[in-house]
């Protein structure tokens, strides 16, 4: 398969049943062995059962290859070792190894809810149109107890707006055609973190966007995670608008922009100060965002707020 498609428009192709297509499930890994039973487990128990699970192991040096042998007997599921090369790379080997014309994203550390691609292949169904459906998700702890989640809004049909505001797709919650991929390219194995949201972003200036409501996830947050790296994912995320924005002029109205610009600020500006404890780098970032948007209230009530307390809200 063509990871490096050319960026252009083809024809889309004919319509099938999506609900009966075999849906093909990416579980990267990276010293993951602890976490994989679950998250493997929870695919495997769908509801929806016309599915294979294909684990990348990137490198790992737990004892993760011992792990995997409990599924040694199982005809979903199979196992692909690879030198380490980032989750981008681990993720392009997964799809390049499949075959089903659905690729579902599953992390190695989250766990699905059973019925989670039985309410989401039904989106598909007689809509050619729709590149990615989406779901809620539920955050939980290290020790897989739930942690609060807070309301999220989600968009449906052309996203490239709202998604340019702020990445609203969990990865785990993902299923996306295959041909996505075959015609705009893999993840980008140049970016390190926020590999998931220059995917959404490209998609999403070809392919109308679908989502399922309901929480069929939970989402393990954890200080071992990559997402955990805040400040890389903020320059990452910047870089991303750039690129998108530069790729795709007039994709979005420029008084979203303004406030996708306004609200980035905003965010870096309270990660700077309330982990890094960088005021002055923090209030620069306030004020650019005032800038960029008059406006934008919450620009101002962070400022205000930066003067009479550091803690995060």
């Amino acid at each position: 398969m063509n990871l490096s498609a050319e960026h252009k428009d083809v024809p889309a192709a004919p319509n099938k049943a999506p609900a009966d297509e075999l849906v093909s499930v990416i579980v990267p890994s990276y010293n993951m062995a602890r976490f994989l039973p679950q998250s493997v487990g929870s695919a495997l128990a769908q509801t929806y059962t016309n599915l294979e699970v294909l684990i990348v192991d990137d490198g790992s040096t737990d004892n993760s290859a011992e792990v995997v042998q409990q599924w040694g007997g199982n005809p979903r599921v199979r196992v692909h070792r690879q030198v380490n090369g980032g989750l981008s790379h681990a993720r392009n080997q997964g799809i390049a190894h499949t075959r089903g014309p659905f690729i579902a994203l599953l992390d190695a550390d989250d766990v699905w809810a059973p019925d989670k691609l039985a309410r989401q292949m039904p989106l598909f169904r007689g809509r050619p149109e729709i590149g990615v459906v989406y779901s809620g998700y539920q955050r939980m702890d290290l020790k897989g107890e739930p942690v609060f989640t807070g309301s999220t809004e989600m968009h449906r049909g052309w996203v490239s707006g709202p998604l340019l505001i702020e990445n609203f797709l969990p990865a785990s919650s993902v299923v996306v055609r295959r041909e996505c991929f075959e015609r705009y390219g893999g993840f980008d194995v140049a970016l390190r973190t926020g590999e998931d949201y220059d995917m959404w972003l490209r998609l999403s200036a070809h392919y109308p966007f679908d989502f399922v409501p309901e929480a069929t996830i939970r989402y393990r947050v954890w200080g071992g995670q990559m997402s955990s790296d805040y400040v890389g994912r903020y320059a990452t995320g910047i870089r991303t608008m750039q690129n998108f924005l530069k790729n795709n002029p007039g994709t979005v109205d420029a008084a979203v922009v303004r406030r996708a610009w306004a609200h980035t600020y905003v965010g870096r500006g309270n990660v700077t100060l309330w982990r890094a404890r960088q005021w002055r780098a923090a209030v620069r970032d306030y004020l650019r965002a005032i800038a960029v948007k008059p406006g934008y209230w919450p620009a101002y009530r962070a400022l205000i707020r930066s003067l009479i307390t550091w803690r995060a809200a």
